[in-house]
């Protein structure tokens, strides 16, 4: 099987999600024949930065031979610098254009920084620079105040879920709902990250159907059974049970993080079908079969209050910067079953 975060990247604006704000820019600036000499593009992995530096080459009506791609992590040095100078000189091949791309620009070190610096001040028209970096606090101000700069956002877990089920559709794969939004969770806003977690689950599926459980047996992510059981407990005022649903995921080494996240997301919907028979639709697009049925069920229960939810909260936030990653939500247990 092909590796899909390529087979899928996209080739034209259109197909780039999630980067509204940065596509209408750079399109604008084409039809308007503004184009900068340089470009910063910042964010985190997986976002689309290096793939929007193509497409951009690409409106250039730049050839691939005019087009350069250097990976600074490995070309960092004031000696790859000076080369990359003596290179811009030269004039494109076939195209109005030459393009460099350089990525992960943040390890030049401080020599090249300054021999970087020299060619952005004063570059040959018939050159372009697009720096990407996933730390931007890392380039100098002197490098920033010389580019263009766009910050990539994270895509929300519904522009990835989309992705994901329009990719495992290409490849001939059904995938439910609570499959796809749970690979979604775990991309953490990366196109990259997410695509690799669904090319894993099919290189070990059996068949050609994906559900959620199936998910979280190849990519050891919680249990849904074991978030239930935390949730019923945890309405039922029982803390003993709760607790041991906490442990039970400390022990497995299972993201703490990962682990609140999926029980707020899922006591938000018990939430939001307690007080409005409107949302079950949304709802239904979101779980699997067997997950709206626990949810329409608690729901129907009407044990959860704003309150819980808010502990819980609190919880979330406090979770990533926990020295003990379980203490938090722990704590959250004590405090609604007290």
């Amino acid at each position: 099987m092909a590796v899909l975060y390529r087979t899928y990247r996209p080739t034209k604006w259109s197909e780039i999600m999630g980067q509204d704000h940065i596509v209408n820019a750079l399109k604008d600036a084409l039809a308007n024949n503004r184009i900068a000499h340089a470009y910063l593009f910042s964010g985190s992995r997986g976002t689309g930065k290096t793939t929007t530096a193509r497409i951009l080459a690409r409106e250039l009506k730049t050839a691939d031979e005019d087009i350069f791609e250097i990976d600074a992590a490995s070309n960092r040095g004031i000696d790859n610098i000076r080369e990359l100078r003596e290179h811009v000189s030269v004039l494109p091949f076939s195209s109005l254009f030459k393009v460099y791309i350089i990525d992960e620009v943040h390890m030049l070190s401080k020599e090249a920084w300054n021999a970087l610096l020299k060619t952005l001040e004063e570059p040959p028209k018939h050159v372009i620079f697009v720096l990407a970096t996933t730390e931007l606090d890392k380039v100098p101000d002197t490098i920033i105040s010389r580019c263009q700069t766009f910050t990539f956002r994270k895509p929300g877990r519904e522009v990835l879920r989309k992705e994901l089920e329009r990719v495992a559709g290409k490849e001939g794969i059904a995938i439910d709902a609570g499959a796809a939004d749970l690979l979604a969770l775990l991309g953490d806003g990366s196109f990259r990250d997410a695509l690799g977690m669904l090319e894993k689950v099919i290189a070990a599926s059996k068949d050609k159907k994906i559900s959620r459980e199936e998910v979280e047996n190849i990519t050891g992510a919680p249990r849904a059974g074991l978030v239930n059981s935390f949730i019923q407990a945890l309405v039922g005022k029982d803390s003993n049970t709760a607790l041991k649903c906490v442990s039970e995921t400390e022990k497995s080494g299972i993201s703490m993080t990962t682990f609140v996240t999926l029980i707020l997301e899922k006591m938000r919907f018990i939430l939001l079908l307690q007080h409005s028979k409107s949302s079950e639709s949304a709802v239904k697009e979101r779980v699997s079969p067997d997950d709206f049925e626990f949810i329409s069920a608690e729901a129907g229960k009407k044990l959860l209050t704003p309150a819980m939810l808010s502990i819980l909260l609190e919880a979330a936030e406090s979770t990533p910067r926990a020295r003990i990653e379980q203490l938090p939500l722990e704590l959250s247990v004590v405090k609604i079953c007290a």
